[in-house]
């Protein structure tokens, strides 16, 4: 069991706040290479994050949420992600009814991707990170994930990641990811950058 520590604003998200963090994270990865390949529009991903919040993050996994301007979606690699039947078709449903043609089809084939690629070894696996378009540039994307690294260092435990936007490298790579691969979500889609941050020696007080 990992013992995180939250710092002031940030917080627990509640099973009700589903929808929050869908909207959220959508906004987040507005811009983002991949989701945009996938959904062919930005009003598909605040359902289809929420969706995947409530039926996977909230209930098995962690969820930290700071006001309504950041969220993190975490998981240990030991928990199922896999979505039941009726799960699953709320999830197509709004990937049929919101995203463009072949939206469904994408999503569902960059699942299958990501968990062909997803390393064996224990690890905490950070699946969504983001802020509101205005909240960025103030720190909070360090603030949103550094209390499950240092959670992960504590129990000396590895963190994995699929990067999804070339441009959040460089804030990756601060926080001590490593690139393991590059691979396709699909035929024609930008690349997702596997990365893998091994655990450090956590100093008390650090």
């Amino acid at each position: 069991m990992l013992e995180i520590r939250l710092p002031d604003g940030l917080r627990p998200a509640s099973v009700r706040e589903w929808k929050q963090l869908g909207s959220i994270t959508g906004e987040a990865f507005a811009e983002d290479p991949v989701n945009l390949w996938i959904f062919g529009n930005t009003q598909t991903m605040p359902p289809v994050f929420g969706e995947l919040a409530r039926s996977v993050y909230l209930l098995r996994g962690l969820c930290h949420i700071h006001g309504d301007t950041g969220a993190a979606m975490w998981a240990h690699s030991d928990q199922s992600r896999e979505l039941n039947t009726l799960q699953t078709m709320r999830l197509v449903w709004s990937l049929m009814t919101k995203g463009e043609r072949g939206a469904a089809k994408r999503g569902l084939g960059a699942g299958e991707a990501m968990a062909r690629e997803h390393p064996n070894a224990p690890h905490m696996y950070l699946f969504t990170i983001g802020t509101r378009k205005a909240s960025r540039g103030q720190g909070l994307g360090k603030k949103l994930i550094r209390p499950v690294l240092d959670a992960a260092d504590r129990a000396s435990l590895p963190c994995y990641l699929e990067n999804s936007n070339p441009a959040n490298t460089g804030f990756y790579v601060s926080q001590g990811f490593e690139r393991m691969k590059l691979f396709e979500p699909g035929p024609g889609g930008p690349p997702l950058e596997a990365m893998w941050r091994e655990p450090r020696q956590w100093v008390s007080g650090s």
